[in-house]
């Protein structure tokens, strides 16, 4: 991508635009790219964490995975809060856009170690093909898996 600002682009699994915000590039690889960007939402609570407009977030995308992770960062004293992990088709990213389309299963990883998985229901509900939800199914596996092995992932490592 060879340009330190991007936008990044979140459509539902139709492929249609559902959220838009800047990034910078932190590390790029031939298939997958590192970018830092901030919340740009309201301060709010999700699953305990409480999550604030202008947190730090990492975020690593694949063009080979069907997933992206996005390690958050308290805004204030940059404490790690937790990982939130989509199950997405794999990313795309060229002339300083990168999107992706989410399939609605998530992972939440706490500092702990502990795993919550999301949205099962909603996902369950999306019109997908079987080759389609097994690759999901095997993209959550594989981050189940990614945080059992090591309690604090690298990123960088994945790149």
């Amino acid at each position: 991508m060879n340009t330190a600002t991007i936008t990044i682009v979140k459509n539902n699994h139709l492929g249609e635009e559902v959220w838009r915000y800047s990034g910078r590039v932190l590390a790029e690889s031939p298939n997958s790219i590192l970018v830092e960007a901030r919340f740009n939402r309201a301060d709010l609570v999700f699953n305990g964490i409480l999550l604030k407009e202008n947190d730090r977030f990492v975020e690593f995308y694949s063009r080979e995975k069907w997933f992206n992770i996005y390690e958050i960062y308290d805004r204030d004293d940059m404490i790690l809060k937790a990982w939130y992990c989509n199950v997405t088709r794999p990313a795309r990213w060229s002339d300083r856009v990168l999107s992706y389309d989410d399939l609605a299963l998530d992972l939440l990883v706490y500092p702990s170690g502990q795993q919550l998985a999301l949205d099962e229901d909603e996902f369950t509900g999306l019109n997908l093909s079987e080759s389609e939800r097994e690759q999901a199914r095997q993209a959550l596996e594989e981050l189940k898996g990614l945080f059992s092995r090591a309690a604090h992932p690298d990123l960088r490592g994945l790149l």
